[in-house]
């Protein structure tokens, strides 16, 4: 049998990912400003973690104009919150152990 800590999703290992995939859970959308000053991120640190969480098709990613400038949204996938959700409740089982 597997060892719980095996079946902890590998894109949530690092802890901006986890942060941004919590941010998108509690939310429907976020935008680019307001998801980088939640988490206290730079806008390449940010961007390559979302790259990263889209490429795993856990994030879409929705850009667009608003006046003349451009506004870039993040949303969770339903696989994305799925995937999220089996995390956390990895990690529960693995703090409280029945």
């Amino acid at each position: 049998m597997k060892h719980l800590i095996h079946t902890l999703n590998k894109a949530f290992d690092h802890r901006v990912r986890l942060g941004v995939m919590a941010v998108l859970l509690a939310t429907d959308a976020v935008s680019f400003n307001d998801l980088k000053e939640v988490l206290g991120l730079t806008d390449g640190n940010l961007a390559s973690h979302v790259a990263a969480l889209e490429k795993a098709g856990y994030v879409l990613i929705s850009k667009q104009f608003i006046g003349k400038k451009p506004n870039t949204t993040y949303t969770a996938t339903a696989e994305g919150r799925a995937a999220f959700q089996q995390h956390l409740e990895v990690l529960e089982k693995l703090l409280r152990p029945d």
